[in-house]
Formats: C-alpha cells, sequence, structure tokens
C-alpha cells in the first residue's frame, strides 16, 4: 500500500471507465463532482479524537480529547502526509484524571516510512514509526479524493445495494477497500482492514456527510472515523484547501532502522529487570519455570524477550506471563507467549476479552499464534493471587480504584520488597523538575500499597528511565521522605 504511485492526473477518465456498467459510470460522476484527479488536497477543522486501544474497561469506548485543531495535508502522487492535532484529553464523570494540557501531535508518512516530528525549546526532534506506516497510507486512501483516484486505476468493481452504489477493490494484494456512493455520487462510507497485534483484523470505517462546496471542492464538512468498533476521530471541516504545496522529505532518523533490544538488568538474585525502549517487563526465576511479567507492544518485541531469557535463564521455560492490563501497549505482545504455550495471568474480565478478541483472524500479517492454531490458558482472578515453587512468591495484587484502568494489577514480590508496575507511577528521569500537581494515579497507587501493607523497597516500573524507590513515589505525590 504504502508504495503506491498513482499517475491519475496524467490518465483520461474516459479512457479508466470505457466499456464500463452504470454502477461504474457513477463512480466517474463522483470522481468528478469531488474532483478526485486532485493531486493534493488540505482540510482543517476541530472535534474530537479518541485514543485507540485504551479503554478503562473493554466494554467502553475509546477515551476522548477534545480537537482544538486538526489540519490533513496529503499527497496522493506521492502517497505522503501530515496531519496536525491539538488535543486536550476529556475527564469522563467518574473518573481521576491528571489534569489535561494541550497536546501537539505533528506525524507524517511518505511511501514506506512514517514518522513523528516533536519541537522542544526550538529543537525538533523526529521519532520513527515504522508500526504506523499502514494506518497511516489508509487514511490517505480513505479519503473522498483518495478513493475515488484508487478506485479509478485499480479495476474497482461496482455494484448496486439499494438505493446505493458499493465500490470495491484491493491495493497490493493484503489491504481491500469497500465505499458506499449514494444517489447523489457522494462517497458516505469507506471501509478498510489493516493489522493490529491484538485485534487482528481490525476494520477501519470512515464516515462523511454534510457535502458542501468549498472553494470548487466537493467535501464533507463532517468526518466520523471508527476503529476497532468505536470512534477514533469525529471533526467538523471548517476548510479544504486543493492542490496546496505538499512535499514532505523523509528525515534520515525517520528512515533508520532500529533492531529491537532487551537489555537485563539483575535487581535481585532470579529478578531481572528488562528494558530497551519505551516499554519494559521483569523476569523471575523460579526452580523449573520463569514468570515473566508483562508483553508489551507487538510480537517482534515478544521474540526478543524470549531470546534473551534463553540467554539468562537458559533450559527454563516461560510458564507464566502476567499482564498488568488490557491497553494494547501491554497487551500486544500476549499472543506470542499463547503461541509458545504459556498461560497469561490477569485479571479479570480480561480473559472473556482475550478469548473473544483472539479470535479474530489476523491474515493481513500472520502471527505464531493464527500459524499455531492454540487454544490459549488462563489463570485469571480477582482481588489477589500467589505464584509460588515453594521458595519464592509472587504477589498479584488488584490496584483498587485506579481511573487508568478498571482491571489493573500491581506485581510484589515480598522476599525481594520489589514492586512491579505499569502506567500508575513513572519514575522521572534524574533531576527532572518536580511534578506542579499530583497525578491521582500515583497517588492511588501509594495508597494501594499502604493498604496491602507491602513493604516496598524497589520500583520497577514498566516505564520509565529507572528504578525507583518507595522514597521516590512519596515524593512525586508530595508525602515526605519521613512518612510511614
Amino acid at each position: 500500500m504504502q508504495k503506491l504511485i498513482y499517475a491519475a492526473a496524467g490518465v483520461s477518465a474516459a479512457w479508466l471507465i470505457s466499456g464500463c456498467s452504470l454502477h461504474q459510470d457513477s463512480l466517474k460522476l463522483a470522481s468528478e463532482a469531488a474532483g478526485a484527479r486532485l493531486k493534493s488536497i488540505e482540510f482543517s477543522g476541530s472535534g474530537q479524537w479518541y485514543q485507540f486501544g485504551q479503554a478503562p474497561n473493554p466494554d467502553l469506548p475509546w477515551p476522548p480529547f477534545t480537537v482544538k485543531a486538526y489540519t490533513a495535508d496529503i499527497n496522493f502522487d506521492t502517497a505522503s502526509a501530515r496531519v496536525q492535532i491539538s488535543r486536550s484529553q476529556v475527564i469522563e464523570p467518574g473518573r481521576n484524571r491528571p489534569a489535561p494540557v494541550e497536546q501537539k501531535v505533528d506525524q507524517y508518512v511518505n511511501g514506506a516510512t512514517a514518522w513523528n516530528l516533536a519541537t522542544t525549546n526550538n529543537t525538533p526532534t523526529v521519532t520513527a514509526q515504522p508500526t504506523a506506516v499502514e494506518e497511516r497510507a489508509a487514511e490517505i486512501w480513505a479519503t473522498p479524493q483518495g478513493f475515488l483516484q484508487a478506485a479509478l486505476t485499480h479495476q474497482a468493481q461496482s455494484k448496486a445495494v439499494g438505493d446505493a452504489t458499493e465500490v470495491s477493490f484491493n491495493l497490493d494484494g493484503k489491504h481491500r477497500f469497500v465505499g458506499t456512493l449514494n444517489a447523489k455520487h457522494q462517497l458516505t462510507k469507506v471501509q478498510t482492514w489493516i493489522d493490529n497485534p491484538v485485534l487482528g483484523d481490525t476494520l477501519v470505517e470512515s464516515q462523511y456527510s454534510d457535502y458542501r462546496d468549498f472553494g470548487g471542492v466537493q467535501f464533507p464538512a463532517h468526518i466520523v472515523r471508527q476503529q476497532g468498533g468505536f470512534p477514533v476521530l469525529d471533526i467538523t471541516v471548517s476548510s479544504v484547501k486543493a492542490n496546496p504545496a505538499v512535499e514532505f522529505a523523509v528525515p534520515a532518523e525517520a528512515s533508520k532502522k532500529t533492531p529491537v533490544t532487551v537489555a537485563c538488568n539483575k535487581l535481585a538474585d532470579g529478578v531481572f529487570y528488562l528494558t530497551g525502549g519505551s516499554h519494559h517487563s521483569v523476569a523471575v526465576e523460579q526452580k523449573d519455570h520463569i514468570v515473566l511479567i508483562e508483553a508489551p507492544l507487538n510480537e517482534e518485541r515478544s521474540l526478543a524477550l524470549i531470546a534473551k531469557l534463553k540467554e539468562v535463564v537458559p533450559n527454563k521455560p516461560i510458564k507464566y506471563l502476567v499482564n498488568t492490563h488490557a491497553h494494547f501497549d501491554h497487551s500486544g505482545g500476549l499472543r506470542t507467549f499463547v503461541a509458545a504455550g504459556a498461560s497469561i495471568v490477569t485479571h479479570q474480565p480480561n480473559q472473556d476479552y482475550y478469548q473473544k478478541i483472539w479470535q479474530n483472524p489476523h491474515s493481513i500479517n500472520p502471527d505464531n499464534l493464527e500459524n499455531a492454531k492454540q487454544a490459549a490458558k488462563f489463570e485469571s482472578f480477582s482481588g489477589k493471587h500467589v505464584l509460588s515453587d515453594g521458595q519464592r512468591n509472587i504477589e498479584i495484587h488488584s490496584i483498587a480504584g485506579n481511573s487508568h484502568n478498571d482491571a489493573f494489577v500491581l506485581v510484589y514480590l515480598p522476599k525481594e520488597k520489589i514492586l512491579v508496575e505499569a502506567d500508575a507511577y513513572t519514575p522521572p528521569a534524574a533531576n527532572a523538575p518536580a511534578p506542579t500537581s499530583v497525578n491521582p494515579y500515583s497517588l492511588n497507587l501509594y495508597e494501594n500499597i499502604q493498604k496491602l501493607k507491602l513493604d516496598v523497597g524497589q520500583i520497577a516500573a514498566l516505564h520509565g528511565p529507572r528504578v525507583a524507590t518507595i522514597g521516590d513515589l512519596r515524593d512525586v505525590i508530595g508525602i515526605k521522605r519521613a512518612a510511614k
């Protein structure tokens, strides 16, 4: 998909549709009305954005953000795009979240390369986003003009569905697009499917309504995009520009391929902190097996964890994989361990959720579990669960009342006084400025530690640059180190 190069601007529409049916004539009319042969387009608006994969409960929608400004610049000839968003999280009723701050998002895709750009103190920083290429490319060809261009150049099939016309085509043998044209030859819906490590073949549906003339371009004034069954974008379009200058050179930093690495730091005898990147894991050695805490991100990360543990703790299988919560960045590697034979230890209702979604096909990018067709094994619980080999206990406790997630756990090693947790507390870098407000997730974590009477020495957070102490946690929530 990402390597697609279009020559639609130089191809006669009449030639493309010669010999077409009446329904294909509808495609031609839609293309002409929308100005689908534009080389580039820019549209701007405001509304809502939703954080995909971060629902606090498997039955709830993705968390909402207010979008003050949204601008998309797309070049169809080069299959490139830039999306800028200014957004702030909405505090949902009944949830105690950190104070909202305005987030500035500046994200790009150009062919097979995706990256984000952040600017701090006038210094730009490029961050490669290789896993975002598929989604961002799909967004290009799901726009009205992008879809119609692709349909005209990729042997689209058309058929009547009631009063509407359904148009479908494949881009690269993997990605199918299905669009709906209404009686006015307006594109009202586009469906496509992209890969997700948790959901598998994931439907992305864009809905378009309230078409208006924006300076000679027919474009929808309302766009709603859904992914994984819930909205991820809902904007009202305020302006559209035809054929703006849209050229995005690929920065050298964006095209560098960074291998997945796992660094191993020993926290205590048989306890290993596995870092290297944005997400961490902790391995605990038992008499005849390994307990691994967290399988984040994706299969690539999980395979790297497995390889590292074969070096560090040879000849012992990973028997248990403890999952802290169901957010996609913390559950994207679980399927790899299911395929490897590990039992998933997780809080209910996560088991029911995983069993349901792991039935989805993973045909776009088959993973090990898709190929193995192995049934998942679970040890799910509520409250407290203990894994023991008779010599070392591993306690798993619910984090009660934390608004970040409703089925959220911490892991505690009583003998070593080590606490393992994700997202409730992320230790800042050494000498970082003190926070200006208390993070309610961290305060709640401390309250849970006190309620459970855990004697914590080290905190092996699953995000952040370092191992922390209970004193560090007290500092960030404003409690003096002398407190008990």
